[in-house]
């Protein structure tokens, strides 16, 4: 378990800001590994957040039971584990700031994009080669730095589907996403014994914020909720950006 108590500082509010994120409400859980990073490497910061995410996930699809959508999960799920498995192929190769910059500038272009001409997208039918091919873009970066949000909603929110079906789909394909992600993490050493003991420590945090982000969802109008999440995800890549060029 790791000892340094700027750690802590840093990983509390990440966890729960992400427990928030997985109860339906916006996409700031991208933001806990560059949080955690601040104090430990991203690699490291991942595998400890890997276990949390996954525990999570069981919150959040028991949350959402009642609302679960596959209708666009048919295309997402086969292009993530594509692109997860393109991932542990590179993960030796690839730079981290890389990754950061592309998710970074997806979100702020698709942000930009929906704001400015939300009326011509609106409405879109979900499409099955788009689907693969972002799903694949989403495992990808959820498998680098679980920033997996951005191309998911890429292809979901031109499609305007309620709130909680947009939620319910967000989650439970990142459910089974994260599931895919333990054997490559196990095998590269980011479930290490430190790592899962630290993550074991910040679990009481998880259920908190996941009910803290499905009753936001519930209490929060759709175009509040739509917003909000347009919001988030241009701050988020601002400062994916921004990480990446820096000064040092």
């Amino acid at each position: 378990m790791l000892e340094n108590p700027y750690f802590y500082l840093a990983a509390i509010p990440a966890v729960f800001l992400t427990g928030i994120s997985k109860g339906g409400f916006g996409g700031v859980a991208l933001l806990a590994v560059p949080l955690m990073s601040l104090v430990i490497s991203p690699l490291q910061a991942a595998g400890i957040m890997l276990p949390l995410l996954v525990l999570m996930d069981g919150f959040s699809v028991w949350a959402y039971r009642r609302n679960l959508s596959f209708r666009n999960l048919k295309s997402l799920l086969p292009g993530a584990a594509v692109g997860i498995f393109v991932g542990w192929l590179m993960a030796e190769v690839t730079s981290e700031d890389a990754v950061r910059l592309i998710v970074g500038v997806i979100a702020i272009v698709f942000t930009i994009y929906m704001v400015v001409f939300r009326r011509a997208a609106a409405g879109m039918p979900p499409h099955a080669g788009k689907g693969f091919f972002w799903g694949g873009c989403a495992g990808y970066t959820s498998y680098v730095a679980h920033a997996g949000s951005p191309p998911l909603q890429v292809y979901l929110l031109p499609q305007r589907l309620p709130k909680v079906e947009y939620a319910a789909t967000a989650v439970l394909f990142f459910a089974v996403v994260n599931l895919i992600k333990i054997p490559p993490y196990f095998l590269t050493g980011q479930l290490a014994f430190e790592n899962l003991a630290t993550a074991l420590m910040l679990a009481p945090l998880v259920p908190a914020g996941v009910y803290v982000g499905v009753r936001l969802n519930k209490a929060v109008s759709e175009k509040v909720f739509y917003n909000i999440v347009y919001a988030a995800a241009f701050l988020i890549g601002i400062k994916l950006i921004y990480d990446v060029v820096a000064p040092a």
